[in-house]
């Protein structure tokens, strides 16, 4: 059902607007006019919904509704382009965006054109830009309930789910900053931000379908991570309309899993992969585990052993993500050698493995450390041990 009061247009889905229309007394032509002001053209107040007639916009406003954009906050600029975006809500919480042109090579080998080298859409390369695709990391929850040791959002905790308008309202300000559009611009989504998706499934999956089917982002540009809430990942197979799978692995065993994840108290790697074994994949399609590589912790070849036998006949691939660190985890990246040589454990075996490229490492906008830092300067830059980790060419990675 439509709500009455402090309504946002942004995040009602077709259906909802049609309700919305009928009960104003409209034609029914205005549910296309609001979606495609809302979502392609993203217009930021009701004033600028100019295809609807001034006392519909009137009558909207008086019923308490308005587009509900969010605002951005604060924006971060990283040496390698990399933008850290604070966005802030109507009730004064804020979550971080990130923006990445050319992405961080996460998408690499998953099976699908996201992963793959190209053109952009509509067959040709801007000429006005220096990238050809880009990939924007969207938040879920205001901090996160998944307390993983080695990850400063869980420094955080969390306050609070976000609307599947919310969701939504992120992509929709980083495409604005940018001055970039779907589908003609090249853009992949990976909803690794702060916040467990899993967890906000309902208003996850909303904004999901908003996205694919009113913004315009292919579902097969889009990747969501869950730190493993199993039944939602056998949910999320059932889905008609979903993203790519991603699982936060980390560990070799339960253990060690433990130790670093608490969660797999709850759902061990047993169960874990049992579901990832049974979730239904597209054609060409690969699930994406993921692998924090954290110091003389979870870095050893033997651990790469047992990765190879838990993943052994899974349709996969893994990102080996050395850990981009920040105050208050206490772990260190690991050196470059024992990076290579983990992810040379896992080709060696057949399953395919890459190093992900840690984007905006200087300004806290890499992989584990959206923490809404906001004072950036020169005494708090990272350390130089922790460069980025040399990418192997793509040749020796197949």
């Amino acid at each position: 059902m439509v709500p009455n009061a402090d309504a946002s247009l942004l995040g009602l889905n077709r259906q909802e607007v049609a309700e919305l229309v009928e009960k104003a007394g409209e034609p029914g032509y205005r549910v296309q006019q609001i979606m495609n002001g809302v979502y392609r053209e993203r217009v930021q107040s009701l004033d600028q919904l100019s295809t609807l007639p001034r006392q519909f916009r009137e009558d909207l406003s008086q019923r308490g509704f308005a587009i509900g954009s969010p605002n951005i906050q604060e924006k971060f600029v990283s040496r390698d382009g990399t933008v850290r975006y604070l966005v802030t809500f109507a009730d004064g919480e804020s979550v971080e965006t990130v923006w990445m042109p050319e992405g961080d090579g996460g998408e690499a080998g998953d099976g699908t054109e996201a992963g793959e080298p190209g053109e952009l859409s509509g067959g040709h390369v801007s000429t006005t830009r220096s990238w050809d695709r880009a990939t924007i990391c969207v938040s879920s929850q205001v901090g996160c309930a998944v307390d993983c040791h080695f990850c400063l959002t869980a420094l955080l905790g969390v306050k609070r789910n976000l609307s599947a308008g919310e969701i939504v309202g992120q992509v929709c300000a980083v495409l604005n900053d940018q001055k970039v559009s779907p589908p003609q611009d090249r853009i992949n989504l990976v909803f690794m931000g702060m916040g467990e998706p899993f967890l906000n499934y309902e208003n996850f999956i909303k904004a999901v379908r908003l996205l694919v089917e009113e913004v315009g982002i292919p579902e097969s540009r889009m990747t969501v991570s869950t730190a493993g809430i199993v039944p939602r990942i056998r949910d999320f197979g059932l889905e008609s309309v979903r993203p790519k799978l991603a699982i936060s692995l980390n560990a070799s065993n339960d253990d060690l899993r433990t130790r670093l994840m608490p969660l797999n108290r709850k759902w061990n790697l047993q169960q874990l992969l049992a579901a990832a074994r049974d979730f239904p994949l597209r054609n060409r399609e690969r699930i994406t585990f993921e692998y924090v590589l954290l110091r003389d912790s979870n870095d050893a070849v033997r651990n790469a052993q047992e990765v190879v036998e838990l993943l052994r006949g899974l349709r996969a691939k893994v990102n080996l993500i050395a850990l981009n660190p920040g105050p208050g985890i206490d772990f260190a990246t690991p050196a470059e050698e024992r990076v290579l040589a983990f992810q040379n454990v896992l080709t060696k075996a057949g399953i395919p493995a890459f190093v992900r490229r840690p984007r905006g490492r200087d300004i806290y906008a890499a992989c584990g450390q959206l923490k809404r830092t906001v004072a950036i300067g020169p005494a708090e830059m990272l350390p130089a041990e922790t460069a980025p980790v040399k990418i192997m060419p793509a040749e020796e990675q197949s």
